[in-house]
């Protein structure tokens, strides 16, 4: 019986140390791969691996475009609101326009009174033409007479009297027809050189018939580009003077990032290296891929407010950070739109450093939608009231 215990007990026993001898099999295989692995990742990493920079201090940026009044008005309706997309030209705010379209009413009539004084100065041109001519004739009529006058004195038929009044009266003549050429002088003066459309007058009665129009016009608060409406602050019915702000469009289609690098990190750090975006609001699944387009002029301390001064006893040096800004591709930023100041993740790929540091060249400026308040109606228009009035 004993015997027979012993010999089952036997392989019960050996079943714990059977499974350790699996199990550090395993560790062992397990090390060695890790080992492996590691040692693989070390070659690729420093061998292969092309260099770059990170950095997790980095964020969105864009342009945040204000939209503001050009002229005083109350606010009549509103047509976006905030995390509204528009578009370019797309009217935004309206004001109430009575006013502007009284002054635009007052701008036609004095552009009508103005072509009307236009074309009364050249009828005035023919009116001393004539004067200049009637009064040569009587000139020559009061000649004449002091002539017939002057025969008959001699002959005692006149007396001195009436020859000296014939002389006045060729003086007075004289004088008429120095007087008549003076106002078709005068007369030419005002409208030489020009016609009635190119007349001072009706020029300046135009410019302000413009400024009218181009008043009227800004009663339309128009988006200057595409984005997304962000900061509204204006009401229906407030009244709201020139240059206060509205609300603001971002074009979140120009986006950029701004990363910011240790001071330490910008040795190999040149414009145009490639680089890897990853946002934290995409959980890292979602790559952009962009540029560098430019380094800052100077690090973020050096352009705030109150600049710090280390020309102290106790000074401690602080590695810098220096803006970079990284531009991403618009297909990539259409697909996968992003939001001004959300975090992300910035690699640059430094093993290219044949281009510079320094800044590039500007280039194409970057336009707004600007409506045009002269339209060809308001054109169209001077022309009428120009025919209506000459």
């Amino acid at each position: 019986m004993s015997d027979a215990a012993a010999t089952n007990e036997t392989p019960t026993g050996s079943e714990p140390n059977a499974q350790t001898g699996q199990r550090r099999k395993w560790l062992i295989i397990l090390a060695v791969v890790v080992v492996v692995a590691l040692a693989v990742w070390a070659i690729f990493h420093f061998l292969f691996a092309s260099p770059n920079e990170a950095t997790d201090d980095a964020y969105v940026s864009g342009d945040v475009v204000m939209i503001t009044a050009r002229e005083a008005g109350v606010v009549t309706a509103l047509h976006a609101d905030d995390t509204q997309d528009v578009r370019a030209g797309q009217t935004l705010i309206e004001l109430d326009a009575a006013t502007a379209d009284a002054a635009l009413d007052a701008a036609e009539a004095d552009l009508a009174l103005a072509v009307r004084a236009t074309r009364a100065d050249f009828g005035r041109v023919g009116e001393r033409q004539s004067a200049v001519t009637a009064a040569q004739s009587a000139l020559t009529g009061a000649l004449g007479d002091l002539r017939r006058r002057q025969g008959a004195t001699s002959e005692g038929a006149v007396s001195g009297e009436e020859l000296a009044h014939a002389a006045d009266q060729v003086r007075i003549a004289k004088a008429n027809v120095a007087l008549a050429r003076d106002q078709l002088v005068q007369a030419r003066t005002r409208v030489a050189g020009a016609s009635v459309e190119s007349n001072p007058a009706v020029l300046a009665a135009i410019a302000a018939y413009r400024r009218a129009a181009i008043a009227r016009g800004h009663m339309k608060i128009i988006a200057p580009v595409a984005g997304v409406v962000a900061l509204r602050h204006v009401q229906i019915g407030q009244q709201v003077p020139p240059g206060t702000p509205l609300m603001a469009v971002v074009p979140l289609a120009r986006a950029w990032i701004d990363a910011n690098f240790r001071e330490t990190q910008l040795a190999d750090l040149r414009i145009g290296q490639p680089a890897t975006v990853r946002a934290d609001a995409y959980g890292g699944a979602v790559v952009y891929h962009g540029r560098v387009s430019g380094l800052s002029a100077g690090s973020g301390n050096a352009f705030a407010l109150l600049p710090p001064q280390n020309a102290s006893g106790n000074w401690i040096k602080i590695v810098q950070r220096l803006p970079v800004r990284i531009a991403l591709d618009p297909r990539e930023l259409a697909a996968h739109p992003l939001r001004i100041g959300l975090s992300v993740k910035v690699v640059v790929d430094t093993a290219r450093t044949a281009n510079g540091r320094l800044a590039t060249a500007a280039v194409a400026p970057y336009a707004a939608f600007v409506a045009d308040a002269l339209d060809p109606a308001s054109e169209r228009r001077i022309g009428q009231i120009i025919a209506a009035n000459r």
